[in-house]
């Protein structure tokens, strides 16, 4: 004998390690793990009603990018002097635009104007089709992301649950409202695919400066549409709580929760944190219907229902996988 462990041994042991590891994260932190997951859920949850309520006096273009560029700002403070602030290659900075365009362009865009003619919570389940359009995208662009019945299930599940909202809002609620529902899956589907960009290019740089990067090249091309479409920011109904629901979205839904998503991931299993997914849209609804005044027909109920089953049908039993991954399954949406 060599002395030197099988690969199956060496396998075990780096489980037995990771494991262990985990254990003594989570007794060192104790109540701090389940706090933090508790606070995304609850603010992921609400972020949509304040969306909401910010659109009655603020134009969604300008909203969006006001936002992020509050939140990059954050997130640039926290980072100086202890992560490294730039890429190292030049061709990050290509990829950070393209998918910072998408992520914080396109799919916020449809996300605040289709809240302009749909409720919050049906927004947020709309947008719990982000997993679906991420597998589709990482079955192409990933060799060891290939879709599997039970995933590929899920999203037939999903889907009809879609198509079962949009077609009660193209019937009840007219047109705008069904381009609205359309508009939200379709930004879900920009994000998807910006995140499996992401985890396709591995670019070297701290998760909180990787956002605070795409913000910035999403918040400056709406900045200036917003401006030549929506006037100048200082003639916007400036009322308290339309400021209140800005910065409760750029400090508390964006930099806060994007914080505590990372110093969370190597603290529980990605199946945990992916139960997130399931639980902000429900609790959109429940936001919506409490303090939005939202009430939400059979059909919609029932669209919704599908949506969260087909996603948890894609989550159902999957391993653990990387930090990429565990972003691209249980994003900031809202």
């Amino acid at each position: 004998m060599t002395g030197v462990l099988e690969p199956t041994q060496r396998a075990a042991a780096a489980l037995r390690h990771e494991r262990s590891a985990r254990l003594s994260s989570v007794q060192r932190n104790g109540w701090k793990i389940p706090a933090a997951w508790i606070t995304l859920c609850v603010v992921w949850s609400s972020t949509w009603l304040a969306i909401k309520v910010g659109l009655r006096d603020l134009p969604p273009i300008s909203f969006v990018a006001i936002r992020f560029v509050i939140a990059a700002a954050i997130l640039l403070v926290v980072s100086i002097g202890r992560v490294r602030l730039t890429p190292l290659r030049r061709a990050d900075y290509a990829t950070l635009a393209f998918t910072g365009i998408l992520m914080f362009g396109v799919n916020y865009i449809t996300v605040f104007w289709g809240e302009l003619h749909v409720s919050s919570g049906l927004a947020a389940v709309l947008q719990a089709t982000i997993p679906i359009f991420g597998m589709v995208f990482a079955h192409w662009m990933l060799p060891d992301e290939r879709l599997k019945f039970q995933r590929v299930l899920g999203a037939f599940v999903a889907l009809a649950g879609v198509m079962l909202i949009c077609a009660r809002l193209l019937s009840f609620n007219g047109l705008l409202s069904f381009w609205g529902g359309i508009g939200i899956a379709l930004g879900g589907g920009a994000a998807a695919f910006s995140n499996v960009l992401m985890k396709k290019r591995a670019i070297s740089l701290a998760p909180a400066m990787l956002a605070a990067w795409q913000m910035v090249f999403g918040f400056i091309p709406l900045l200036i549409l917003g401006y030549l479409v929506e006037g100048s920011p200082t003639k916007f109904n400036w009322s308290s709580s339309a400021v209140f629901c800005l910065l409760y979205l750029a400090v508390i839904g964006s930099s806060l929760t994007f914080l505590l998503l990372y110093w969370l991931l190597p603290r529980m299993t990605v199946t945990n944190l992916q139960t997130i997914s399931l639980i902000t849209p429900p609790g959109a609804v429940m936001l919506g219907w409490i303090w939005g005044g939202e009430r939400f027909p059979l059909w919609s109920l029932c669209g919704a229902a599908l949506v969260l089953v087909g996603v948890w049908l894609i989550f159902r039993r999957v391993k653990q996988r990387d930090l990429a991954e565990a972003v691209a399954a249980v994003p900031d949406r809202g």
